[in-house]
């Protein structure tokens, strides 16, 4: 089948590691027509969220090295740096890791149902250049329903378990009651939407939301009661905050280490926990040792989820055994479509060489001054006489061998349900 998956995510590298290959929605654009361009594949698709990068491709060839040599290259690091943090899995483990990642079993928080929606993204986004055709196709729209069913019939997203989720638990067992507290939230995207839902459930005292498009910020604030800044008010606003929570896709740090020593002395050391989602990190990691700093990464969010896994195990083993099922049952789909592709087309190419041969009798016949009516029914009936001559032929020989089995096959081949 030569399917690879391909990448690096929570479970094996740090942030600083999944940072160094994070691309943003642009560089997955180039990246996919870099592939493509360069034929190192035959289609492709890149996800890349805050927990992991992945690339699934199929090639002609069952090599997979020349992609990784890409990946290095493309963010200009060493050779095999990222030996040590990277996996690989081919045909139906790839497919079996795919669904698990869309199903939301390979996830940081077991079960979260976000990853579905950014894989569909990568779907789409991978689409627009023509990096996915047929065998990708027809493998996501199976994952799809795969992802589909295990939300249907197992309890694996039943309660509101997110990474936004922990980070606000963090938060309630850091300030208790929340209700005197103020929260600055960076980033509009659904995560924050997610973590600014959470903290209005828990009767946060106030919240800020700073994005960089003005707008998607104000309507998310006003939804909740918060109100909304420019990423250049950041600064100015800092010191507010007693609890800082960010999530954006910027390439930059937009709190850096001076501001918050500034919004320190402003607080009069009053102390400040801080959590950062985003990968690339958007707030400076040596804001952590100023003693009135309490900063933690989505690394550190590991016993809360750890918790959180626990109590979803039992629906997360019936949602192995569905994806295993769907797993076997695409890849005896493909491997049974690889097998009659051809004969469909040898035996289409029989037919058309048959008509092509009794057209030319035709034609030959009314050059010849015959009368049309009479080619016609002449046609028809030598066109059915051959196309026919074979498969009644293998009939008869198989009900003189008694081959009961393959008369009842040939029943269903030959005949629509209606005809029956």
């Amino acid at each position: 089948m030569n399917l690879f998956a391909l990448g690096v995510n929570h479970e094996t590298a740090p942030v600083n590691i999944r940072e160094t290959v994070s691309f943003t929605a642009d560089r997955v654009f180039s990246a996919l027509q870099e592939l493509k361009d360069q034929q190192l594949v035959a289609e492709s698709i890149i996800l890349s969220t805050c927990n992991r990068t992945e690339i699934y491709f199929t090639v002609k060839n069952s090599q997979a090295q020349p992609v990784i040599d890409w990946l290095h290259q493309f963010f200009c690091l060493t050779n095999e740096s990222l030996k040590p943090y990277i996996y690989l899995h081919q045909d139906i483990n790839a497919v079996t890791h795919i669904m698990r990642v869309a199903s939301g079993l390979n996830s940081l928080v077991l079960g979260e149902p976000q990853i579905l929606g950014q894989i569909k993204d990568a779907y789409n986004l991978a689409h627009k250049t023509e990096s996915v055709h047929h065998t990708l196709e027809n493998l996501f729209q199976h994952v799809f329903r795969t992802a589909k069913q295990v939300r249907t019939d197992t309890a694996i997203g039943s309660s509101p378990v997110s990474v936004a989720f922990a980070a606000v638990s963090l938060a309630k067992q850091f300030f208790g009651d929340l209700s005197q507290q103020t929260a600055l939230l960076i980033g509009a995207g659904e995560t924050i939407e997610l973590v600014a839902r959470h903290l209005h459930e828990s009767h946060i005292g106030r919240i800020v939301i700073a994005n960089r498009t003005f707008n998607r910020a104000h309507a998310l604030a006003e939804q909740l009661g918060g109100y909304a800044i420019e990423l250049d008010e950041l600064e100015q606003h800092l010191h507010e905050a007693d609890m800082v929570i960010a999530s954006t896709g910027s390439p930059t740090q937009l709190i850096k280490r001076d501001q918050v020593k500034k919004a320190l002395k402003k607080r009069r050391h009053r102390p400040m926990f801080m959590v950062d989602i985003a990968v690339p990190r958007d707030i400076e990691a040596s804001i952590n040792d100023f003693e009135d700093v309490y900063l933690y990464s989505v690394d550190d969010l590991q016993e809360i989820i750890a918790e959180n896994k626990r109590s979803r195990q039992d629906a997360a083993s019936e949602a192995e055994d569905i994806i295993q099922m769907q797993a076997e049952r695409f890849m005896c789909q493909y491997q049974a479509i690889q097998c009659v592709n051809p004969l469909i087309r040898a035996y289409r190419h029989q037919a058309d060489m048959i008509k092509k041969q009794m057209l030319e009798q035709a034609m030959h016949q009314l050059a010849l001054g015959q009368k049309p009516e009479a080619v016609i029914h002449r046609l028809a009936h030598q066109l059915t006489n051959k196309l026919i001559h074979t498969p009644s032929h293998q009939l008869h020989e198989a009900g003189i061998a008694g081959k009961q089995d393959l008369i009842e096959m040939a029943e269903q081949l030959l005949f629509d349900k209606e005809s029956r």
